[in-house]
């Protein structure tokens, strides 16, 4: 059963906090009012919506399930009626159970907001704010239909990344693969071939150094595979650190090429995200906070972090980004125009269109470039390969 934390009062006026396990808010109520007891806030914790551990729900799924639960609304079925339907009708066994889950939460007094806050690896911080914004604002069912087309957007993009980044990362596996068999296998079939023109010291400098590449590879390419997992471990547990993931973070956007799509990519998240939470009522602080972890990059979100204490404090949300060097100067003097005229949700709407819009033509551009490229170092490692074997066979073909 979840855990609720509540403030309430006692019989002299004392104000006295604590945590109940109920079934809903109403039970705590009613146990609050057993001791004597008048609530004054209740609400539900978010350790306790850890409870599920069922199979991932795909984004794209959950989009659907935004999409036809705003529909269901807009056409005036009732919320009870609607959570229902969208339980029976998915083929997602895990989401149906919550589905039932926060139709009974809901039945039993429970915001929609504070039922699907329990569930946080299902909605997301971003879905769960805009549906409270819409539910306190009566506008519920734009709001879904907005989280819907948010998460359509993301995951779309997120799968041209990927589908224009898979041919070149084919690429490299195979020709790593190839050139590995190569010079592990091959190679050493010449050696004693070879022999003679190594004593009398007229082997090529490079056939003499890829068979010592492959005799190094054959005798100890097991220690080198162990030394490079090792190795891979250790990276990963220091970036699993705060300072390594801020370390990883950083380097990224430097990367030349890759880094100005992957700080455009995060500043396009970050806008998208912000100018959504701010259509749909959410306040700019609590906005602030979800769409700097929207970022995926964390120096980016230690940027928006520190425009929302200049806020907090009376200051523009421009003048700390711009302050911190990683937003881009044309988004910021958008975002400067956008404060002052009052306009600035939707700017940051149009903003996130055409950084994504630019981006993914330099993405594909990349990628087009890319490709040739790695054909090249490809035919070129073969080509070396090549070349160092029929070297010596030229050689001693021509004093013979």
């Amino acid at each position: 059963m979840p855990e609720f934390a509540y403030i309430a009062r006692n019989s002299t006026g004392q104000r006295i906090t604590g945590t109940l396990t109920a079934a809903s808010e109403r039970e705590v109520i009613g146990l609050l009012g057993q001791k004597a007891l008048f609530p004054l806030e209740v609400s539900a914790q978010r350790a306790a919506s850890q409870t599920w551990r069922g199979r991932r729900v795909r984004p794209q799924l959950m989009a659907t399930t935004y999409s036809q639960l705003g529909d269901l609304l807009r056409s005036g079925v009732p919320l009870l009626r609607s959570l229902d339907v969208l339980k029976r009708q998915t083929s997602h066994a895990g989401l149906a159970d919550i589905l039932d889950q926060v139709r009974t939460q809901v039945e039993e007094g429970t915001s929609l907001g504070d039922a699907m806050l329990r569930y946080p690896r299902v909605f997301s911080e971003m879905a769960v704010n805009m549906v409270r914004a819409g539910s306190e604002g009566g506008f519920l069912e734009e709001a879904l239909g907005r989280i819907a087309e948010f998460t359509e957007k993301q995951e779309d993009l997120k799968g041209r990344t990927l589908g224009a980044m898979a041919y070149p990362i084919f690429l490299a596996i195979v020709g790593s693969t190839v050139v590995t068999v190569l010079v592990i296998f091959f190679v050493p079939q010449f050696a004693e071939l070879f022999a003679q023109l190594r004593e009398r010291g007229e082997l090529p400098a490079v056939t003499d150094c890829l068979l010592a590449i492959s005799d190094f590879l054959r005798h100890w390419g097991l220690g080198v595979v162990v030394v490079a997992v090792a190795g891979g471990f250790f990276a990963r547990a220091k970036l699993a650190t705060e300072q390594g993931r801020l370390w990883l973070d950083r380097w990224r956007v430097r990367i030349p090429g890759a880094g100005k799509i992957m700080l455009n990519l995060a500043v396009a998240r970050f806008c998208r995200v912000l100018g959504t939470l701010l259509h749909n009522g959410v306040p700019i602080l609590k906005s602030l906070e979800i769409s700097s972890q929207a970022t995926g990059n964390r120096v980016l979100a230690l940027a928006v972090q520190n425009a929302a204490k200049n806020i907090s404090a009376g200051e523009s949300l421009a003048a700390p980004l711009a302050a911190s060097g990683q937003f881009p100067g044309t988004v910021v003097e958008m975002i400067a125009v956008a404060e002052e005229s009052n306009t600035l949700e939707a700017v940051l709407i149009n903003i996130a269109d055409g950084l994504e819009n630019r981006t993914w033509r330099q993405l594909d551009l990349f990628v087009r470039l890319l490709e040739p490229i790695m054909l090249l170092v490809l035919a070129g490692a073969v080509l070396v390969v090549v070349i160092a074997l029929l070297l010596p066979v030229i050689k001693m073909s021509t004093t013979i």
